[in-house]
C-alpha cells in the first residue's frame, strides 16, 4: 500500500465520506476512488478497493432499506438486469494506465458535474413505460461498466434518474441506489478476483472505517448539515482528485 499519508488518516477520511453518503443509500465509490488518487494509492488498487468498499458500506444500508419496505424489486430490476453483467465484463479488463487514468477522470468529471450543475431532481419528464425501460437498460449497462473497470457505484448517478424519470419517492430511490451498488459492487470484485486480483491486507483500516460509518450512517439517516450540502462539500475532494489526475497525465 503505497501511500503519501498514513493509513489510519485515510481511514479517519473515509469514515466521514461512509457516514455522510450511506445516510442517502448511496456507497460513496466516487469520493473513495478522488481522496486514493489524492493520497498515492496504486492505480491498480483502486478499482478494486473502491468496489469493496462500496460493497461494505451498501451491505447495511440495503437491509434496512430492504427492512422498512422502501425497496421495490419492480423499480430497480430493469437497471440489474443489464448492469450487473457488464460490471462483470468491466471487471475482467486490464487496461493499461494511462487509459485507466482518462477512464477515471472521465468518470469524475462526470461525477462532479452532477454534484455541481446537475441538482434539479424535482423535474419530471413525461416518458411512457416504455421508454423508462429502455433508458433504465441503457443507464444501467454505462453504469455497470463503469463500477467494473473504475469502481464508481452508479448510485450517485441512479438515485436522481430515478426520481426524475418519477419511477420513485426519495427514500425508495435511495433504496434502489443502495442495493445496485451492491450488486454491481459484488459483480465487479468477483470478476476481479479471478482476473485482476490484488493483495488487500494493507487496505484492512480503510474496511473497517467505512464499514462503521456506513452502518452508523444509514441507520441515521439525516445530519444536521443536509446531504445536498455535505455532497457539495466531499465534491471539493473530487474536483482536487480531477486535477491532480489531470497533471499525472499531462507528465506521463
Amino acid at each position: 500500500m503505497d501511500l503519501v499519508a498514513s493509513p489510519f488518516f485515510l481511514a479517519g477520511l473515509f469514515f466521514v465520506v461512509a457516514l455522510v453518503y450511506s445516510a442517502v443509500g448511496l456507497g460513496g465509490g466516487s469520493s473513495y476512488i478522488a481522496l486514493m488518487t489524492i493520497f498515492g494509492v496504486n492505480a491498480l488498487a483502486i478499482p478494486m478497493v473502491s468496489l469493496l468498499l462500496n460493497l461494505l458500506v451498501t451491505s447495511v444500508g440495503s437491509l434496512n432499506f430492504i427492512r422498512n419496505r422502501h425497496a421495490r424489486i419492480k423499480l430497480v430490476l430493469p437497471f440489474l438486469l443489464s448492469s450487473i453483467p457488464m460490471a462483470y465484463i468491466g471487471g475482467s479488463l486490464q487496461l493499461p494506465k494511462k487509459i485507466f487514468y482518462w477512464i477515471l477522470l472521465i468518470s469524475l468529471c462526470f461525477v462532479a458535474l452532477r454534484i455541481y450543475i446537475w441538482q434539479n431532481t424535482a423535474v419530471k419528464l413525461n416518458i411512457n413505460q416504455k421508454g423508462k425501460i429502455i433508458i433504465s437498460l441503457i443507464a444501467g449497462s454505462i453504469l455497470g461498466l463503469v463500477a467494473g473497470i473504475v469502481g464508481i457505484g452508479g448510485g450517485i448517478y441512479l438515485v436522481p434518474l430515478i426520481i426524475i424519470l418519477g419511477l420513485g419517492t426519495e427514500k425508495e430511490a435511495a433504496a434502489c441506489g443502495a442495493i445496485f451498488i451492491w450488486l454491481n459492487s459484488f459483480s465487479g470484485l468477483v470478476s476481479r478476483f479471478q482476473h485482476n486480483s490484488i493483495d488487500l491486507t494493507g487496505y484492512i483500516p480503510l474496511m473497517v472505517a467505512v464499514l462503521a460509518g456506513g452502518t452508523l450512517g444509514s441507520f441515521a439517516g439525516s445530519f444536521r448539515l443536509s446531504p445536498r450540502t455535505m455532497e457539495k462539500i466531499l465534491g471539493a475532494v473530487i474536483i482536487a482528485a480531477i486535477i491532480l489526475l489531470s497533471k499525472k497525465i499531462m507528465m506521463s
